[in-house]
């Protein structure tokens, strides 16, 4: 294995070569799509995109401390986070924990910037409770048949690769009964439709599956083991998402700094974003360095998908407050951007987990309380 390349120094140095490659604020999405593909090959090439990934499964090695290190390095270098990362930190861990020939297949191409992946989880009416799922897999002789459902699947009408959790027993077997699949969205029988959101992008879609054939080596984990996977890559969904925003967010923190100028409520506003941002990013780099370390949190990451949306909530606020102006009648790239992203905070409390619902297994798993009384 080769050393690893200082990130930050390699990407300043190549900031002005690499600059059409990286997506503008007032690029439409479907342009900061191809413009982060683009950029993701290249990085590949050089050697950067694919530390923290094993050898063996097309990476240059390392581990999830790796990663976070070349995610913070992008933000802080003003590429910004490439599309596809998110879905590769979660599928990508289900990968090459519970299906590793599988991942010597497919992560190659999204390394190289040739695919993306997306993940389907919720339903209309499954979206924090997924052992409520009604999508099914029927086993045949040989493989299965998916029917069924998702929906705020991200990136869905530009992604080939889909990891579906589906029923796989009875209705009444709750999460014991589910299992994960890797399902190709070229496949006969899948309609994907892309949904508006408040931005004005189909950055989210809902994938419909008729009858869909899907190969038996194509299920990740055991039959009916669905949930343990489940379990497993929510760790990197909460705990290196938490990672990515965290780094996103500081970038825009900086900015801010630099353009509030002699606003009055500035240090108060500023400090009290700051304090938030300072304690995601200790705890979600605790927990970073705990899954390179092979541990299995467990509901332990609640607490970051917590203070996760609590911190996009207090800096996206502090934005718009010092920004006021900007926010509501400027109409540059700059101010799009702000309020695209203070739009996207305020699903920070909703999507990977209701809060409500993080806090309920952080009082009953992690601090013992007693169950709450649901009963009314």
């Amino acid at each position: 294995m080769t050393t690893r390349p200082d990130f930050v120094a390699w990407l300043t140095e190549h900031a002005a070569e690499l600059a059409d490659l990286n997506p503008r604020p007032d690029d439409e999405l479907e342009t900061r799509v191809d413009k982060s593909l683009a950029l993701l090959g290249r990085l590949h090439a050089e050697g950067i995109i694919g530390w923290g990934w094993a050898e063996d499964l097309g990476g240059f090695g390392g581990d999830a401390t790796d990663r976070a290190a070349l995610y913070d390095a992008l933000t802080a270098t003003g590429f910004g986070m490439p599309e596809q990362v998110g879905a590769l930190e979660v599928l990508g861990s289900a990968l090459t924990t519970f299906a590793p020939e599988l991942a010597r297949r497919a992560l190659p191409a999204v390394f190289e910037g040739r695919e993306l992946w997306c993940q389907g989880f919720s339903e209309p009416e499954a979206g924090s409770d997924l052992a409520s799922l009604r999508t099914t897999a029927k086993q045949t002789s040989d493989g299965w048949v998916i029917d069924g459902q998702k929906v705020w699947t991200s990136l869905g009408h530009r992604s080939r690769w889909c990891g579906v959790l589906a029923r796989t027993g009875a209705p009444e077997g709750r999460h014991r009964t589910l299992s994960l699949f890797w399902v190709d969205l070229e496949s006969p029988g899948v309609t994907v439709r892309p949904l508006q959101t408040t931005t004005g992008e189909a950055e989210f879609s809902e994938v419909f599956f008729d009858a869909v054939s899907v190969p038996a080596d194509h299920i990740i984990g055991e039959i009916d083991g669905g949930w343990k996977v489940a379990m497993h890559l929510l760790q990197y969904e909460r705990g290196m998402w938490a990672w990515q925003r965290q780094a996103i967010m500081h970038a825009n923190l900086d900015d801010l700094i630099a353009k509030a100028g002699s606003h009055p409520a500035a240090a108060e506003t500023v400090g009290a974003a700051y304090v938030a941002l300072a304690a995601l990013r200790a705890r979600s780099r605790q927990t970073v360095e705990r899954l390179a370390q092979g541990e299995r949190l467990g509901p332990e990451v609640s607490i970051d998908k917590t203070l996760l949306s609590s911190a996009e909530h207090v800096v996206n606020d502090a934005v718009r407050a010092l920004r006021m102006n900007d926010f509501l009648f400027g109409d540059d790239a700059d101010a799009k951007r702000i309020r695209s992203e203070w739009y996207y905070s305020r699903a920070a409390s909703v999507y990977g987990g209701a809060v409500e619902v993080q806090k309920n297994i952080i009082a009953e798993h992690v601090l013992g309380l007693p169950r709450e009384d649901r009963r009314g």
